[in-house]
């Protein structure tokens, strides 16, 4: 019988707090013997806290502070719309994590597939915290990375949809935590697949260590109801010329596998085999593969093959081809990481314009499981090849999905990089999408009761109303917006845009006179009322 030690511990460091507390109040109580046993409780929570999963030391970043004191809002660079129907996409400039807290306002519940490639912390320059790369030898290495990992993640949840799909590129560095990180925040049986990668074919070996040319991609749910969409993967050319014979069953062609295999004999393998015709087959030396039953079971499927001294079964393509969705772990059919680096250059018409960028073929590999009509989320977006695949893909099946890119600005990577890749592709492959540019900006809101910036607020609302609802208000003749009493007065008197406007958004505040309804339900125009939950939180503050 084991023995939990840990438990041992925990209940005689509970005993001692036990022994402290009858202490401390039999002595004259006063407002430090109180302070005291507070103490006493908020210790005896800790030691019967969480006992299995990722321990690490909790940080802070700079923009925890940031949003402590402010709100993030959103304002558009007009100049960088792109225009050219379809989808409404969206790129939005800033620290990914307000970015994130502005599309909670926007998309909670919303996004049908997450792709992230995060910082692989290898203790290089990939991962900057606060402003300062995290290097191997700072002792909080790992404890800053996860920190940094799991606030986002959280968000990141709250934003798919019940049959929602996150795919989380990782390396050897940090892939362990990951896994353990992402038990916690969306459950272990939320799990469904490791996939690895084959980054590269080189030999190269780092000095006493193996040679590593693969990387990870890790894929959970949200939760039990998703659906593995177009997740099959046919067999390569090489594979399917071993289905080389053909019975005209209506079943396909098939290979034969043999029933035996190399192995010592028990006594379930042993038997002799006696098949429907009444001939005895006996048993090889080695022993046979299956049991009894499950030989029985093909031959009366007709998938037994029986020939000279021989037993096989017929392996067929397909029922291999319809045996339900299924997706092959090893990803070495892919293009490989420099594959990313020419496909940017070729587009960028330079080369080092980023590190390491990934293939779109492998972010496709993702979105090809995932709903071809779907809203796709990346919030480390970098060179931009998730919104690069989601038009590729888009144009190859004809699908319809959208794509959001969240990325900050370090050395202009956002407007140089970023944006200008979907341009040029949208330019030379004339993807039916478009594009608006966002900036996360801030209003201070500490010390100030809401009325006080509340009409500073206002001014960022028409963002927040073209990310949630995928249009575009600039020139657009057949939807307008009203915040205020003064704007509706204004569209209402405006002859020429209230003959055109099909759909109009109006502030959940606002209330028409009889004058206007009546103008409004005369011209047919279809009244969307804003919701109040933008920044509703900031009102109960």
């Amino acid at each position: 019988m084991s023995t939990n030690i840990s438990k041992q511990k925990r209940e005689d460091l509970l005993n001692k707090i036990k022994e402290i507390r009858a202490f401390i109040s039999a002595a004259p109580q006063d407002e430090n013997t109180g302070n005291l046993l507070s103490y006493l409780s908020d210790l005896e929570k800790d030691v019967n806290g969480k006992k299995y999963g990722l321990v690490f030391e909790e940080h802070r970043e700079e923009i925890d502070d940031v949003l402590d004191t402010h709100t993030p809002v959103l304002t558009e660079e007009k100049d960088l719309f792109i225009d050219n129907g379809g989808q409404m996409n969206f790129l939005i400039e800033g620290d990914n994590l307000a970015a994130l807290k502005l599309l909670e306002k926007t998309h909670k519940g919303k996004i049908d597939l997450i792709y992230i490639d995060p910082p692989y912390n290898r203790g290089k320059t990939d991962f900057v915290y606060d402003d300062d790369f995290v290097v191997n030898e700072d002792t909080f290495k790992h404890s800053k990375w996860v920190s940094f990992m799991k606030v986002r993640l959280e968000v990141a949840k709250h934003l798919l949809t019940e049959t929602g799909l996150v795919f989380i590129s990782i390396d050897d560095n940090e892939v362990a935590a990951l896994k353990l990180l992402c038990d916690e925040v969306f459950g272990a049986d939320f799990f469904i697949n490791l996939f690895i990668w084959q980054r590269n074919s080189s030999a190269k070996t780092e000095k006493g260590k193996f040679t590593v040319n693969t990387e990870y991609v890790l894929l959970y749910s949200k939760g039990s109801a998703y659906t593995l969409n177009s997740a099959y993967k046919p067999l390569s050319e090489a594979s399917q010329k071993l289905f080389k014979f053909d019975d005209n069953d209506g079943r396909g062609k098939y290979q034969t596998v043999s029933l035996q295999k190399p192995r010592d004999p028990g006594p379930e393998t042993t038997y002799d085999y006696v098949d429907n015709m009444g001939k005895i087959w006996p048993c090889p030396p080695k022993g046979w593969r299956m049991k009894y039953e499950k030989i029985k079971g093909l031959e009366n499927d007709n998938r037994l093959v029986l020939s000279g001294k021989s037993l096989r079964v017929k392996d067929y393509w397909n029922e291999r081809e319809n045996e339900g969705k299924r997706i092959d772990t090893l990803w070495n059919d892919l293009p490989q990481n420099t594959a990313g680096s020419g496909e940017l250059e070729a587009i960028m018409g330079k080369s080092n314009t980023f590190d390491n960028p990934k293939p779109t073929d492998l972010i496709k590999r993702c979105l090809e499981i995932g709903n071809r009509n779907g809203c796709v989320l990346d919030f480390f977006a970098g060179s931009g090849t998730t919104g690069h695949a989601v038009m590729k893909l888009n144009a190859k099946d004809s699908g319809n999905r959208k794509f959001i890119l969240c990325t900050n600005n370090e050395n202009n990577i956002c407007r140089d990089v970023t944006y200008e890749r979907i341009k040029r592709v949208i330019d030379k492959e004339n993807y039916e999408a478009s594009l608006k540019y966002y900036k996360v900006d801030y209003v201070p809101i500490d010390e100030q009761m809401y009325y006080e910036y509340a009409d500073e607020l206002l001014k960022h609302i028409r963002e927040l109303v073209e990310l949630e609802n995928g249009i575009n208000f600039i020139g657009n003749a057949e939807i307008g917006i009203v915040l205020t009493e003064e704007e509706l007065e204004a569209f209402v008197s405006n002859t020429d845009a209230f003959s055109k406007c099909k759909k109009l958004y109006m502030g959940h505040d606002l209330l028409p006179t009889q004058a206007q309804e009546k103008a409004l339900k005369a011209q047919g125009i279809e009244i969307s009322i804003i919701p109040d939950y933008y920044y509703k939180d900031l009102q109960e503050r």
